[in-house]
């Protein structure tokens, strides 16, 4: 089918190469907001159901093979769907300002359950892997009203937290049971008997979202003291949807492969969101996507079946495909490869380029800037190892902080310094003020807590961390949680855990501990208590080295 782009008013089938600055200054002449053509997430499904309400949104694989049978939902099915959950929850008495949270794996009811409940009120989509205190303290931050989970479910433990935690949520009015007929006498309702009571061709509430309206929070950062919730907009959402498109050159009806979950932004907005309102069509990777060792196995199978013209993922799962059959299959639909989430190695990136004849399109954002806020321009030339420029309408700096975080300067070319971002998908600050702080450098302008430098030719090239967070395969890791897991052992006197650069995951990360003297501490017992206790699996390090003593900086901190 021809290009379209159904959420911009002016393009049409026509799409820009942007082969230059000049080209995209050429572009931003005409405003943002005279070129969206939705408000809201809503109405961005919406406008892509329009285009064919009979094409395939959703293909939902249960095995992760090319032979198997999907279960399908057509556009038109998937906004029904949307609408439904909307009024359910609008029946529970989800208003616009009320949260409704979300455990559940990469099953059909988690896709449209994510946008119904920004239809109705606000989404908060939680790491069901984080163990039940993590996840009580994400959910009464959000002040969570509705509770929708997986119910009692063979190989997942999601309804055994929520039973551990219900009774810890003060905020909480109604639990909705996916794929279970529910217990409404213990407060628990069946989502998909009731869904099938609601009307799907329009929202029963009436409502109208404008754009400045908050549509989610997404968890980021450590997982101790006050969880950090970002919050979005419902047009930070759609710019992010809007903006992916335009420069992947979106087109109806093709196939884009999802393993990424829903809690992260670059499986609920980059690879959700964005597709279905280009009236594409998304291709779930198993209820477990990218974890599930036969997607890894038969991905490219999967390419040859479902002929996607774009794949997208983090290193680490790249760096696996690299290592699987493909010899014989037909991979003539790729146009593009896109990574993010981690730095994708330069030898990574070349391999894909040879394999797939594509370019490979590294992207960089943040959760703060509601996904992809950068990524190599397709129609320029492509820098491994950078993550290229601005899309339209956004921008990037790097600049110079003083002691207190406040900004001094911004960086020359090739200087390194802390990399800011502005533009419409740029949030506009965290749930809770105290984390607001440090945000911003400058109204507008997020602080990522990464540092990077701009070429002169205004490529932007990520060279560190600013705040020791490890990045390992996509999960980003404070190493704060562990830390405290080993200073709360009678043997260690100081503890730090680190990233080890890893061809695999990016960063392993890996704890070294200092005995406190005299005595005998067992490396083997300490990584046994981080396995244990770790709120998340990929916090555990690859190993505990022990180290005496630990290097100091000046000032009596541990030189990482």
């Amino acid at each position: 089918m021809a290009g379209v782009h159904l959420l911009d008013k002016l393009i049409g089938s026509e799409f820009p190469d942007f082969r230059g600055p000049a080209d995209v200054e050429a572009f931003e002449a005409t405003p943002y907001a005279d070129r969206i053509a939705a408000s809201n997430t809503y109405e961005a499904l919406k406008i892509g159901t329009s285009f064919d309400p009979q094409l395939p949104a959703l293909h939902f694989l249960r095995e992760g093979t090319p032979e198997e049978t999907p279960e399908t939902l057509t556009h038109g099915q998937f906004f029904a769907r949307v609408t439904q959950t909307a009024n359910l929850l609008h029946d529970l008495g989800v208003g616009p300002r009320d949260t409704v949270s979300i455990l559940l794996p990469l099953i059909p009811q988690n896709y449209f359950a994510v946008f119904g409940a920004e239809a109705a009120g606000i989404v908060n989509p939680v790491n069901s892997f984080l163990e039940p205190g993590q996840i009580a303290e994400i959910l009464n931050a959000a002040e969570t009203r509705v509770l929708i989970a997986l119910g009692p479910a063979s190989g997942s433990d999601i309804w055994e937290k929520v039973q551990a935690i219900r009774g810890e949520l003060p905020n909480l009015k109604a639990i909705l049971q996916v794929a279970g007929p529910g217990d409404e006498a213990d407060g628990v309702l069946p989502f998909d008997s009731l869904l099938e009571n609601q009307p799907g061709g329009r929202l029963v509430s009436g409502r109208e979202i404008a754009a400045d309206e908050i549509a989610a929070f997404f968890h980021t950062g450590g997982t101790t003291g006050l969880p950090k919730l970002v919050r979005h907009t419902h047009g930070n959402q759609v710019y992010q949807a809007w903006a992916m498109n335009l420069m992947l050159r979106a087109r109806a009806g093709v196939s884009l492969l999802c393993g990424l979950p829903l809690f992260h932004v670059g499986g609920s907005l980059t690879q959700l969101l964005a597709p279905v309102c280009a009236a594409q069509n998304v291709v779930v990777l198993t209820p477990a996507g990218f974890r599930n060792p036969a997607v890894i196995r038969n991905f490219w199978g999967l390419v040859e079946r479902y002929r996607p013209a774009v794949i997208g993922a983090v290193p680490t799962v790249f760096s696996a495909v690299l290592s699987t059959p493909f010899e014989g299959l037909d991979l003539s639909s790729l146009e593009y490869v896109s990574g993010g989430g981690s730095a994708i190695p330069v030898e990574v990136g070349k391999a894909l380029q040879e394999l797939t004849g594509t370019p490979v399109l590294e992207v960089y954002g943040m959760t703060e800037t509601s996904s992809v806020h950068t990524i190599a321009y397709a129609h320029r030339d492509v820098r491994l190892g950078s993550v290229g420029h601005a899309v339209p309408y956004s921008r990037v700096r790097t600049v110079e902080l003083d002691g207190e975080g406040a900004y001094r300067r911004d960086c020359g070319p090739d200087e390194i310094g802390v990399v800011t971002m502005q533009g419409p998908g740029v949030f506009q600050g965290y749930l809770s003020e105290s984390h607001n702080r440090s945000a911003f450098v400058e109204p507008g302008w997020v602080n990522s807590g990464d540092l990077g430098r701009l070429d002169g030719e205004g490529y932007l090239w990520i060279t560190g961390r600013a705040k020791d967070i490890i990045i390992r395969g996509g999960h980003n890791i404070d190493p704060l949680p562990v830390e405290e897991i080993l200073y709360g052992h009678p043997g260690v006197e100081l503890a730090a855990l680190v990233g080890r650069p890893d061809a695999y995951a990016g960063e392993m990360p890996v704890a070294y501990v200092q005995p406190k003297p005299g005595v005998a501490v067992d490396a083997d017992e300490l990584l046994a208590l981080i396995r244990k206790r770790t709120p998340e699996r990929a916090a555990v390090p690859g190993e505990v080295i022990l180290l005496d003593p630990l290097p100091l900086t000046p000032v009596g901190k541990v030189f990482k």
